[in-house]
């Protein structure tokens, strides 16, 4: 492979500042539609951190919020609305019903999925499960509501590290699912005893050291920000490492003026909110051994859009459902993990 031994080379290849998206004269007129249907159908917008600009404006400009899964969900079962839309992938929907069981849960698609939900089946996890019966379950957010019921705690990657060494004091052996990158830093972080399922998030395992490397010759001066979700080959270049609010928040209080974000670019939107006066950089993917199936920005996630937001509105549609039975399993573990943070 030849090394890209010149500066602009480098920047050519590498370098994708950025540029909020611009709204076109037709896209304002679905906007104000879709305001307008809000209004009618009595609904509350909630976006991800990695959706779209437009969707997290919306979100925003209509008395929703833009969060993590979590908050996400939290903020829905505050609303009083009686609908809820979640812009997101598939389990954040479940997650929403799952703590709003009232209401109706809406989603632009319901085909919006996720790597790490993918790669844990149920049934499969459930035999993983059985076979350690010794080992405490903690399951990442990204899983089914069967995943979830199955679990004895449910964490975000806010907050796992505090759950686990908390598990950890207490004497406590982990099983942890689904993703390993996510896992090996909190056992590297808290020193657990923890064994892993094999799961990868097909966005943030795609970033390489290599890639960090040469374009922190463009900007040599920049802190690296990086989603423990990565490989830890890139966490180990990172200046900070965190959730999507912890990067964030790490944004605002590291002082350089230029920062390269491994982790979702849907994440440019708040967080370019939080720093306005500095350059935010796009991480690498595609390139010097990256396949680039994802290019930085989860291809599910990327299937929500205006087009199917107001379709679900006006019609009723990608309405998600959870059975009773394992919405009540599965809500075990994540009352723990509310009881845990509300008492920190």
């Amino acid at each position: 492979m030849t090394e890209l031994l010149d500066r602009d080379q480098v920047r050519e290849h590498l370098v994708r500042p950025y540029t909020p998206q611009s709204s076109s004269s037709d896209q304002k007129r679905q906007i104000e539609r879709i305001k307008q249907l809000l209004i009618e159908r009595d609904a509350t917008l909630v976006a991800h951190y990695y959706t779209d600009d437009v969707l997290q404006s919306l979100a925003e400009a209509t008395g929703g919020c833009v969060a993590d899964s979590l908050e996400m969900a939290r903020f829905g079962s505050k609303s009083p609305s009686s609908t809820l839309v979640v812009a997101g992938v598939r389990f954040m929907g479940e997650t929403a019903k799952m703590l709003s069981p009232e209401k109706r849960i809406l989603m632009p698609t319901l085909e919006a999925t996720c790597s790490l939900d993918i790669g844990c089946p149920a049934a499969e996890f459930s035999a993983f499960c059985d076979a350690h019966p010794d080992r405490t379950v903690v399951v990442y957010a990204n899983t089914s509501a069967e995943v979830k019921a199955r679990a004895d705690w449910v964490v975000t990657s806010a907050i796992a590290l505090d759950v686990v060494a908390h598990l950890h004091e207490k004497g406590e052996k982990v099983l942890w699912a689904p993703d390993k990158h996510l896992g090996r830093y909190v056992a590297e972080q808290t020193g657990a005893d923890m064994l892993m399922w094999d799961g990868a998030c097909i966005v943030h395992e795609e970033f390489k050291a290599k890639g960090i490397l040469d374009i922190k010759r463009v900007y040599p001066d920049a802190a690296v920000l990086v989603h423990p979700e990565s490989p830890q080959s890139v966490v180990d270049l990172a200046d900070a490492t965190g959730s999507t609010s912890q990067l964030i928040n790490a944004a605002k209080a590291l002082p350089h003026d230029t920062l390269i974000v491994a982790t979702d670019r849907g994440i440019f939107y708040k967080m370019q909110q939080a720093v306005p006066e500095k350059l935010l950089v796009e991480a690498p993917t595609g390139g010097n051994g990256a396949t680039c199936r994802s290019c930085a920005h989860c291809p599910w996630m990327a299937m929500n859009a205006l087009d199917n937001l107001e379709q679900c509105l006006k019609e009723g549609l990608g309405e998600v459902t959870v059975d009773e039975a394992v919405r009540v399993k599965a809500l075990v573990g994540l009352d723990r993990m509310l009881a845990f943070k509300s008492g920190r």
